[in-house]
Order: structure tokens, then sequence, then C-alpha cells
């Protein structure tokens, strides 16, 4: 995995988990005593988090920090069913093609 890779999912977890305990980015950056500008540009993979940072973000999130760094550990029910969906469908496609190219 590329740097580049979990910085994507630990920002989109943090959004997430920000989003899910409906908290603003103000609040949010409040509650670690960061600036608002520094919580976005992590948010958006321009900023990288330090391990107390995290440590706090962590706890103010109720979750194991290890936890920001999974892929779908924070999914909702529903982005999970959608994922699967999606995994489901792109079985099939893979199948088709599959027996296509048997049959050549």
């Amino acid at each position: 995995m590329k740097e580049q890779e979990l910085r994507g999912i630990l920002s989109s977890n943090i959004k997430r988990c920000r989003i899910r305990d409906n908290l603003s980015q103000t609040a949010l950056a409040d509650k670690l005593d960061i600036s608002t500008n520094f919580l976005s540009d992590i948010e958006r993979c321009k900023a990288w988090i330090s391990p107390e940072t995290l440590v706090r973000l962590a706890n103010v999130l109720k979750i194991e920090p290890y936890e920001l760094f999974k892929v779908d550990s924070l999914l909702t029910k529903k982005e999970s069913d959608v994922l699967q969906q999606y995994a489901n469908e792109n079985m099939k496609a893979v199948l088709t093609v599959i027996n296509q190219i048997k049959e050549i």
C-alpha cells in the first residue's frame, strides 16, 4: 500500500466518523485542539496527523486508533450494503468475461 492510499483511508474514515457523530469540522478541531484548516487538510489528504493527535482523535470518536486505518470497519450498514452489491455485480461481470474467454 502506498502512503497516499493510507492517507485516503484515514481521511475518509475521519470524515465518516465526524459526520456520523454529527460534528462539524470546527467542533471536532476544537475537541482536538487543532485548527479547522488543519483538520480540513487532513480530511483532504493534504496533511498528515501526528501520533498524539491520532490518539486524541480516536478517543473523541470513541474508537480504537487502528480502526481509522481499516478500509471497511467504519462503514454504515447502507454503505456496506452498496459496496457488497457493487462487489457482487463486478463478480458476475468477471465470471461472464472468463466464460467468454473459455469459449474462444
